[in-house]
C-alpha cells in the first residue's frame, strides 16, 4: 500500500510542480502539504501492522519521502516566471476587420518618477521576435544616458491566428495569388496603426510627436511601403532585410510622390542574405541596396539614408545587429 501511495503522490507532486504562475503558488504549496499529510498517515497504519525489523526499513523510505516532498514545495514557491521590467500587454480592436492585436508595451526607466516628461515612442511590427531583442539591447543606452529613453510598442500578430498567415496579410501592399496565404492587406493594417494603436498610445501614454518605425523581412517591406505612401504616419525607419523582391520588386516599381518631409532611414541587411551563400532564395543584399538608392533620390530631397553591410550575417541574424545600430544612430544623445 505504502509504494502504490508513494509513486501516485511523486507523479502528483511532479504535475504540481510545472504550475509556475505567481497566482497559483499558495494552492501549489497547499496541495504539497496535503500529499506529505496523507502518504504520512497512511504509512504510519501501515506500520503499525507489521514486525518491528520491517519498521525501520520502510521509516528511513518515509523519511527520504518526506524530505522530497519537501524540497519540490519549497522550490515550488520559489519558481517565478521570468517578466521584462515595466512591460505589458494590452489588446487592441480594429474596428473595420474585427480583428484583435495584442500591444506589447515597455516603458522607460524614468516614466513614472518624471510625471511631466514626455517620450518618443518606438513602434515595432513582429512582436513575439522584435519586442526581446529590442528591449534588450536598449536598456543599456537608455539607461545609461547615451541613448534617449524611448516608450517600446511591439504590435503582435492578429490574435489567435498563426504567425505567418498573420504577418504575410497584413505587411504586403499587392495581392500575389502565387501564395497560399492571403496576401495584400498593408493598407488596412496601416489604418488600423494610424487610427486604433497611435490614438490609444497618445491618449493613455505621455508621448510626445516623435516616432520610429521599426520591421524586419516582410516589416521591413511594410515600413518602406509607409514611408512612400503615408509619410507622415512616422519621422524615423529602421528596415531591417527589407523584402524588396515581393511580387517581383514591386515596391521599387511604386509611383512615389515628392516627399519634402525630413526623414532618417536605417537600412541593415546581412553579408551572406543572397543565394551565393545557400542561405537565401532571395538576393536581400541588391533589394536592400536598390531600396537605399530609391529613398535617396531627388523623390526624397530630405531623407537621410543610411545602409549597414552586417558581416557574414545571414537571414536569421541580421535584425538584432540591424536594431541596436539603427535605434542608436536615430536615439542617440549628445552626451556621446
Amino acid at each position: 500500500m505504502i509504494q502504490v501511495v508513494a509513486v501516485a503522490a511523486v507523479v502528483v507532486v511532479g504535475v504540481i510542480s510545472r504550475i509556475n504562475t505567481t497566482k497559483n503558488k499558495v494552492i501549489k504549496l497547499a496541495l504539497c502539504q496535503y500529499l506529505v499529510q496523507l502518504l504520512l498517515n497512511r504509512a504510519i497504519t501501515f506500520m503499525r501492522s507489521i514486525p518491528s525489523r520491517v519498521f525501520m526499513k520502510y521509516l528511513f523510505s518515509a523519511l527520504v519521502l518526506f524530505i522530497s516532498f519537501t524540497t519540490v514545495a519549497d522550490s515550488a514557491q520559489k519558481i517565478k516566471p521570468f517578466e521584462i521590467p515595466r512591460s505589458h500587454v494590452i489588446e487592441i480592436d480594429d474596428p473595420d476587420s474585427n480583428r484583435v492585436y495584442p500591444l506589447f508595451i515597455k516603458l522607460p526607466r524614468s516614466y513614472h518618477k518624471q510625471k511631466e516628461k514626455t517620450y518618443p515612442v518606438i513602434y515595432l511590427t513582429d512582436a513575439w521576435y522584435s519586442f526581446q531583442i529590442v528591449s534588450g539591447a536598449t536598456r543599456f543606452p537608455m539607461n545609461s544616458g547615451k541613448m534617449q529613453e524611448a516608450i517600446l510598442v511591439a504590435i503582435s500578430y492578429e490574435k489567435d491566428s498563426k504567425g505567418p498567415s498573420s504577418r504575410i496579410r497584413d505587411y504586403t501592399h499587392i495581392e500575389d495569388k502565387s501564395w497560399k496565404l492571403a496576401t495584400g492587406q498593408a493598407n488596412a493594417h496601416m489604418t488600423f496603426i494610424e487610427k486604433s494603436v497611435f490614438s490609444f498610445i497618445e491618449k493613455n501614454y505621455r508621448v510626445n510627436a516623435s516616432r520610429t518605425y521599426v520591421g524586419n523581412s516582410l516589416g521591413g517591406l511594410f515600413g518602406a511601403y509607409i514611408l512612400m505612401t503615408k509619410p507622415q504616419m512616422f519621422d524615423d525607419y529602421v528596415l531591417g532585410s527589407p523584402s524588396v523582391w515581393f511580387k517581383d520588386n514591386d515596391i521599387l516599381k511604386l509611383n512615389t510622390k515628392l516627399n519634402p518631409n525630413h526623414h532618417r532611414v536605417f537600412i541593415g541587411v546581412g553579408t551572406q542574405e543572397t543565394p551565393a551563400f545557400n542561405t537565401s532564395k532571395h538576393d536581400m543584399v541588391l533589394g536592400a541596396k536598390a531600396l537605399a538608392a530609391k529613398l535617396s533620390s531627388e523623390l526624397f530631397p530630405n531623407t537621410e539614408v543610411k545602409f549597414l553591410a552586417i558581416d557574414g550575417a545571414v537571414h536569421e541574424t541580421a535584425f538584432p545587429t540591424t536594431a541596436t545600430q539603427g535605434l542608436y544612430w536615430l536615439l542617440k544623445t549628445n552626451t556621446n
